[in-house]
């Protein structure tokens, strides 16, 4: 029982921590159209900035907010190769996260950063569940205060309808940037806690996490897009622990971590398939009525 119960914290502790870069990655995928693959990067930059401060003595919560900011200028440049140089979006974010790792190699100095004997967040006389829990429900609540602000409505207008936005006198651009920063900044910060969490930062700790946040955001939407009172980050966030709880539920069960891209191949395509259950109702019907027909022949 205590197993299970450790299982759950900790799977609980992971989601949340990713939930924030999922909020990160739900403001460029679902509300700006914008596949950012800058993300991969950025969330290396957040942990990196955030353990060489923490190694130079600098307050943990500091170090997150710096994180956050250098996210924010990891975003910019995204944006900025995009709606100022012409760069498509696809290739700005690619081009940006191959930059990021030899600049996040820069930061750290090596590879690897170890954070055992400092100073973290998690160093309060509080439950890591407790703080991880504040970080997630705080970022959730400003995004969505954002989103229901002038400034807000600019931004998903951006994604939704630019011709509109436009038409009001509005510079498309600068909300893309401006959507693309926010984003970043949300991973980074991301990154900055799991490496506080791990007791490590490692310059390949980013691989696929674009490919994480969709499938928890997909994930989430599938099983929650029937309650329509729920506000589509709170999906996201409960997406992301699913998502977690479904990989730990994989490990559980004996797989190899090897195999945890598979893992996350066959979760996104059942989500999919679920959010399209509709289509295959269609099919059936079209194959009783096929075989009705033949058999009145």
């Amino acid at each position: 029982m205590s197993h299970l119960l450790d299982f759950s914290i900790n799977v609980l502790q992971m989601g949340l921590i990713f939930a924030i870069m999922v909020l990160g990655v739900y403001i460029t995928y679902r509300i700006l159209d914008f596949p950012d693959l800058s993300v991969d990067g950025s969330f290396v930059t957040g942990a990196a900035v955030a353990s060489v401060l923490l190694l130079n003595g600098v307050n943990p919560f500091v170090a997150c907010v710096a994180a956050f900011v250098a996210g924010l200028g990891a975003g910019f440049i995204t944006g900025f190769l995009h709606v100022k140089l012409g760069i498509t979006n696809l290739l700005s974010g690619i081009l940006v996260m191959i930059g990021l790792y030899s600049i996040n190699l820069r930061i750290m100095g090596k590879s690897n950063l170890p954070l055992f004997s400092n100073e973290t967040i998690f160093s309060l006389d509080v439950h890591p569940l407790v703080v991880i829990a504040a970080f997630a429900l705080v970022s959730k609540l400003l995004l969505d205060f954002l989103l229901s602000t002038k400034l807000g409505f600019l931004i998903i207008g951006t994604g939704d309808n630019p011709d509109m936005i436009t038409s009001l006198g509005i510079d498309t651009g600068k909300m893309k940037i401006l959507a693309l920063m926010l984003s970043n900044g949300l991973v980074a910060l991301a990154g900055s806690i799991m490496a506080q969490y791990q007791r490590f930062a490692d310059v390949g700790m980013g691989t696929g996490i674009v490919v994480m946040g969709l499938a928890s955001i997909i994930f989430g939407e599938t099983i929650f897009k029937r309650i329509s009172i729920m506000l589509p980050t709170t999906m996201a966030l409960l997406g992301s622990i699913l998502y977690r709880f479904s990989i730990g539920a994989a490990l559980n069960l004996g797989l190899s971590p090897t195999d945890l891209k598979l893992v996350t191949c066959v979760i996104i395509v059942f989500a999919l398939s679920a959010g399209n259950a509709h289509r295959f109702t269609g099919v059936k019907r079209l194959l009783k009525g096929g075989l009705a027909n033949a058999s009145i022949k």
